[in-house]
């Protein structure tokens, strides 16, 4: 039997590895932008505006003539093609947006406006202050339904603390991945970025309380084994449903990513990595560490019970 548990040194590591990234990003992030990830309008406030040339346009040119009229902050850059350019800038009026686009077509000629957006700094921080208060009553909810459905087991908010923890990892994980696509593309924290994030927070726990609740069963099941043993154990028979119904999800979300345009490629991205993530601390984060905590040994292999789980088995 392999196992999983008594590994979970490893596990730790790969865990800081994909972890560290997302925590100095935000740091760099905070150090230059004043804000721990690089938001979008959504949440700061601004104007978006996607336009498409009947020619390829470079983003620069496009820049430039909001530079010049005083934008000095827009951001430009191509979606789907090099005849379609979008961008972002702080909020005008209908006068200056009308002057705007006169530069523009005088520049580099007629253009198609796809769409148009503009969103006050009031809402901006309204939708902030609601994405934060989601993601702590979410994980406020989770801690206490787990606490709740595992009251018959001994030190049931250890569940939920396990379950919270993992939904850290996940949720740094994935801001790991933004972080390095900002870098690379530009990316930013659009609403799209919440709804995902709490959906990946959902089939985390998801998976979590799968294994917790078989761990439950067998802890009566086997009452002459190490608790370590029976969490390997529940880890093991539960592995194979918790894989499956993944794969069935990336599935789905593979193929959104590949042939549902570029207006959903950074949500489906985004969900991809944090499903994959969701999954990985639902095996190799939250068991092994309520293992250390149910054995006071967080580190090694031996926990209070003098029984042994380096070896892949239990020995007196």
């Amino acid at each position: 039997m392999y196992d999983i548990v008594g590994r979970r040194p490893l596990w730790y590591t790969i865990t800081l590895i994909l972890i560290i990234p997302g925590i100095l990003f935000m740091i760099y992030s905070l150090t230059t932008r004043g804000t721990p990830l690089p938001l979008s309008i959504d949440f700061t406030g601004g104007t978006l505006w996607e336009m498409r040339f009947p020619q390829d346009v470079a983003p620069a040119e496009v820049r430039q003539i909001f530079v010049e009229r005083g934008y000095a902050d827009t951001m430009a850059y191509h979606v789907e093609n090099d005849q379609t350019v979008q961008v972002k800038f702080k909020e005008i009026t209908a006068e200056e947006k009308a002057l705007l686009q006169g530069a523009i077509v005088a520049r580099l000629g007629e253009f198609d406006e796809r769409f148009y957006r503009s969103i006050g700094p009031a809402i901006g921080s309204e939708v902030s202050r609601a994405a934060v208060v989601a993601v702590v009553i979410a994980s406020v909810g989770i801690l206490l339904y787990i606490a709740w459905a595992f009251r018959q087991v001994s030190h049931p908010f250890r569940y939920g603390t396990c379950a919270i923890v993992a939904l850290v990892h996940d949720v740094l994980v994935t801001i790991s991945f933004v972080g390095v696509m900002n870098l690379i593309a530009g990316w930013e924290v659009d609403a799209l970025f919440l709804t995902a994030i709490l959906t990946v927070i959902g089939f985390s726990v998801n998976d979590t309380i799968v294994v917790f609740d078989r761990i439950r069963e067998n802890t009566r099941r086997y009452r002459g084994e190490a608790f370590g043993v029976i969490a390997n154990r529940s880890l093991l028979e539960t592995m194979q449903r918790s894989l499956g119904t993944q794969i069935t999800v990336l599935l789905v979300l593979v193929a959104i990513l590949v042939f549902g345009g570029a207006s959903l490629q950074q949500f489906m991205a985004t969900m991809l990595v944090g499903m994959v993530s969701g999954t990985y601390s639902s095996i190799f984060n939250a068991t092994p560490l309520l293992v250390a905590w149910e054995e006071g040994s967080l580190l090694g292999a031996r926990g209070k019970s003098g029984v042994r789980l380096a070896d892949g088995g239990a020995t007196a």
